[in-house]
């Protein structure tokens, strides 16, 4: 039987779910990544043998790319929430980790782009972690 992952935009309007494995999960530092996400990395699942079914609005799915790159990034046009996408050149199913509500199965197996990190993100670990909000 198929692993079955569930997953939605935030605002509800897309919901979808994959079926099959991932095969590795990247945290990316690359600047474009830091770009996509407002963040320190993307987040993201990688596999060549899943497959995405959309059960709620996939019209509301909409794709950018980078021109003269191969960097791609697929949003929800109502709340602008990160979903997955298939790579055009294999074919090969990316999916934001946070986007899904499921448990995946797999921790990451590597940040990469390291070099290319923010100047602030660096040992993140040793600053104050609070339980919800501040203040």
């Amino acid at each position: 039987m198929d692993n079955l992952t569930t997953g939605q935009c935030l605002c509800g309007a897309v919901k979808f779910r994959i079926s099959g494995e991932f095969e590795s999960f990247f945290l990316c530092h690359c600047g474009r990544c830091r770009k996509d996400t407002g963040s320190a990395h993307a987040a993201n699942l990688f596999s060549s043998t899943a497959k995405i079914t959309w059960l709620s609005g996939e019209e509301n799915v909409k794709e950018f790319r980078l021109g003269g790159t191969q960097h791609r990034k697929c949003f929800c046009t109502n709340c602008g929430s990160a979903l997955p996408f298939s790579q055009a050149n294999d074919g090969v199913l990316v999916v934001p980790a946070g986007s899904l509500d499921s448990p995946t199965g797999i921790r990451p197996n590597a940040h990469i782009s390291f070099a290319d990190r923010a100047d602030w993100d660096d040992d993140l670990a040793s600053i104050e972690r609070i339980d919800g909000l501040p203040g």
